[in-house]
């Protein structure tokens, strides 16, 4: 391998193999860090009895990790444009392999929940690395390197409920841990096997990183509790944030990044298409167990096929992006989604096995719109703020998904006595879940003008 260095930016001349090499063990520890997050969502109930908790109590198995693991791949991003990625892996594949094993033996709920954060802080090193990979050491390859990368994603988000209801319920869910701990393995290979880095030029501003931190884990906590008192708090940390960056002459996030029009069209337009996948994947376990009557592990098995189809084509996502450019793969990803929602809504009631070849098209969208915007936003973006920028993406991302799953439930509360799809097929408490579908297909419909006309705009 030939490594040439230049301040701003390095150009890696990667043989076959070692791209496939590398390739192969970024997949493997983004199917971990991913299938960690979904696996003891399915766990929490089980998590509740061991300790007998309170669900508000327990909540903090999945809402500490969240937050931890949003603002880690912020911070990740940042440091990836200062510190050679190979050193940020390490670091934290290590975290996320010692928060696994001290889960593991955790006698008290304290523990574990303190083990939860643990890994979310190694966890968020995988998902912001993992998108700065194909953009530094693929950039012929991008778009095909970013489909895989995304199918990875979406099988992992299917394949997690299904390992996470079968272990738990087979041997217990502590042993969940031990699954996730297997990232250690991976760690030598993290050392050979990537490209050698230097240090770059800059440094991090820690206090513009505690402001945003704040601001962004006490806007989630509003978002899943709407304690009116987490988002004043939140605004007030965001203001000291925006007055930090205008006023620090190396601030933790330059400014001129949100005046980047191509770049923010593509980083609103994401969080809503992101924000409605997500929603669409909290609310089917929900439907499944009160409609069609599933238990966990059966849910899961209904949504397999959709994982393993949008496993399966997000190759061809990458490459129809190399080819025809990210802009033309939304439109088809904002196609698919429509499609989806809308046979959702139809069919809502049907047998589950007439469901799971419905929500294969709903996935397949996953790793297209995740594909392309990835691309479109490395593509807007200066190599010296490829790291901050994806992190933003990322955080997005993770925002849009507290917040999409924060709507879903709270519209699932209400009851309706009409069904805005007429071919629907639902009765009774079915119309709710084929309505809320309705409604995201027409939030997608209005995302995809906003992007069409934004581009467009700048285009002119």
């Amino acid at each position: 391998m030939t490594t040439i260095a230049g301040q701003l930016g390095e150009e890696y001349n990667l043989t076959k193999a070692e791209k496939k090499k590398l390739l192969i063990l970024i997949c493997s520890v983004l199917l971990f860090s991913v299938m960690n997050g979904t696996m003891f969502m399915i766990a929490v109930p089980d998590i509740a009895v061991s300790f007998a908790l309170l669900p508000s109590q327990v909540s903090w198995v999945v809402t500490g990790y969240i937050i931890i693991y949003a603002i880690g791949a912020l911070m990740y991003g940042k440091l990836a444009d200062i510190y050679p990625l190979k050193t940020l892996l390490t670091i934290g594949l290590s975290l996320f392999a010692l928060g696994s094993i001290l889960g593991f033996f955790s006698p008290n709920y304290i523990l574990v929940v303190l083990s939860r954060i643990i890994q979310a802080a190694g966890a968020s090193s995988i998902v912001a690395l993992v998108f700065i990979v194909p953009s530094r050491y693929f950039p012929e390859e991008r778009g095909r390197v970013l489909g895989i990368v995304s199918s990875t994603m979406a099988f992992a988000s299917g394949i997690g409920p299904v390992i996470g209801g079968f272990v738990a319920g087979a041997i217990g869910w502590k042993f969940l841990f031990l699954i996730s701990a297997c990232v250690i393995v991976t760690i030598p290979f993290f050392r050979i096997w990537m490209p050698e880095e230097d240090r770059k030029t800059g440094k991090v501003d820690f206090l513009g990183a505690l402001f945003v931190a704040v601001a962004v884990a006490t806007l989630i906590l509003f978002i899943t509790t709407f304690n009116w008192w987490f988002i004043g708090i939140s605004i007030g940390f965001f203001c000291l944030f925006a007055w930090r960056i205008f006023t620090k002459d190396d601030p933790f996030i330059n400014p001129d990044l949100f005046r980047n029009a191509p770049y923010r069209t593509t980083i609103i337009s994401g969080f809503l298409a992101i924000m409605t996948m997500f929603g669409m994947m909290i609310m089917m376990p929900l439907m499944l167990s009160e409609v069609n009557e599933l238990n966990t592990l059966f849910i899961g098995l209904t949504l397999f096929p959709g994982a393993m189809a949008a496993a399966l084509t997000g190759k061809w996502a990458g490459i129809l992006t190399d080819l025809r450019g990210g802009k033309q793969v939304v439109y088809i990803a904002y196609a698919l989604m429509i499609l989806g929602f809308f046979l959702l809504s139809t069919f809502i009631g049907s047998s589950a096995w007439v469901l799971s070849i419905v929500i294969i098209i709903s996935y397949i969208s996953f790793p297209f719109i995740q594909t392309a915007t990835a691309s479109l936003i490395a593509s807007a973006l200066p190599r010296n703020e490829m790291g901050v920028g994806m992190g933003i993406y990322n955080l997005f991302n993770f925002m849009s998904g507290a917040f999409g799953g924060a709507v879903i439930a709270k519209m699932l509360d209400y009851d309706s006595s009409f069904l805005l799809n007429p071919l629907s097929v639902a009765e009774g408490n079915e119309m709710i879940y084929s309505n809320v579908f309705i409604g995201l297909l027409v939030l997608t419909v209005l995302n995809g003008f906003y992007f069409h006309s934004a581009f467009k705009k700048q285009e002119g």
